[in-house]
């Protein structure tokens, strides 16, 4: 009996000391929470949340309480109604130093929205989008001149993924939306993923994206050039059923590589060359299928606090007793093995956003679901050892 409660006493500090990681619900009083994209919106310190619910038709802000308080549910403004929202994401897109809220919509609304902060009382619609395309997911992007361009990305005919610029800071009211002027950059069958990084490590945010469905579907990243061009640059996994992407340095080299979610069961690595121009190296990871869902979403990071990357991977599809969010760990052999984070409850998870909610030193899990009601929440990293 003595040995056996030493292997367990090894075992526990060891590792994790259970299966699944317990979850913390932030909000879940609407219906079809689509999304969860972060910014610190008050100083504190702290990340907010933005979150569109799409069978709900509601944009939300949630409040971070502290890491005291961040277990129950937090505090959140409804900023706005968006009928078959997709994704909501924080911009100052007005330049008056509070943070706005931009919403894109699909279904039959087609419309990507600006809701006005810091009061949330006015929302406006893009006159040169309304109606156009099916609207996905958008990307602000800061400028010299105190500005904000914004990426935007849609779905389904005439799908692109296109540019919005606004009005000159000195002459124009960038609050006044008809200013603003509309780009198309790059054609594209339903995108996934908008992320800024320097790509050529030249200075300035470049363009990553991951494009799904049909023989065109890629990773590209588009590049940011002083002649504003925006050139494309395909990557790989063409033909392939790309989902959400992250992006991190997997070897040490200083340059970023790309990891790609793709369904049905696969993690694509994406390894930059010295010139990022030039072929990328592409290696796949196969994720487990009997008991899990099919790939939705991967972010890279050091969960154990080993100085080695974990992925953590969602699902959809999870059904019955399937698991929809789990963590994947590369042992000295560089072999992958797979562990349970949400247990069997879920059935559709979407992008995952890690950061230190409870300041306990560890990476906790922020996402949301979107069919079995479970909102927006996070998981708590019950790490026991450095």
């Amino acid at each position: 009996m003595g040995r056996l409660r030493l292997i367990l006493v090894l075992f526990l500090v060891a590792g994790w000391v259970q299966a699944e990681w317990p979850r913390h619900t932030i909000d879940k009083s609407s219906r079809g929470a689509d999304g969860v994209r972060i910014a610190d919106i008050n100083g504190d310190g702290y990340m907010d949340i933005a979150t569109g619910w799409e069978e709900g038709g509601v944009v939300r802000v949630y409040t971070n309480p502290g890491p005291a308080k961040a277990k129950a549910p937090w505090p959140f403004a409804t900023v706005g109604k968006a009928p078959s929202v997709e994704d909501a994401v924080f911009a100052d897109l007005d330049a008056d130093g509070h943070m706005d809220v931009l919403s894109c919509c699909e279904g039959k609304t087609k419309t990507v929205f600006v809701h006005w902060g810091p009061d949330w009382k006015s929302t406006d619609a893009f006159p040169q989008l309304k109606g156009q395309q099916a609207w996905m997911f958008a990307l602000p992007m800061n400028r010299t001149d105190g500005g904000c361009d914004l990426v935007v990305s849609s779905k389904g005919g005439n799908a692109c993924i296109g540019l919005l610029s606004p009005p000159d800071q000195r002459h124009g009211r960038p609050r006044d939306l008809r200013q603003w002027t509309f780009r198309r950059l790059v054609d594209a069958t339903w995108v996934m993923s908008l992320r800024s990084v320097d790509v050529d490590r030249d200075g300035d945010l470049d363009v990553v994206a991951s494009n799904r469905k049909s023989k065109t579907a890629r990773v590209l990243w588009l590049e940011n050039r002083p002649d504003a061009s925006w050139p494309e640059h395909t990557v790989g996994s063409v033909g392939r059923e790309n989902m959400f992407l992250d992006t991190a340095d997997m070897n040490d080299d200083g340059r970023v590589d790309f990891l790609v979610a793709r369904k049905p069961h696969e993690v694509v690595v994406l390894t930059q060359p010295a010139n990022p121009r030039a072929v990328w190296a592409a290696s796949v990871i196969a994720l487990p299928a009997s008991n899990h869902g099919r790939a939705k979403a991967v972010a890279v990071g050091d969960l154990d606090g080993d100085q080695r990357p974990e992925l953590v991977l969602t699902c959809e599809g999870a059904n019955g007793d399937k698991i929809g969010c789990f963590f994947a760990k590369q042992n000295a052999e560089q072999a992958w093995s797979f562990h349970d984070i949400s247990g069997a409850p879920g059935t559709k998870f979407d992008r995952i956003e890690l950061l230190d909610l409870d300041a306990d030193g560890d990476l906790d899990v922020l996402t949301c679901e979107e069919r079995d009601g479970l909102g927006v929440f996070w998981y708590e990293n019950p790490r026991v050892r450095k």
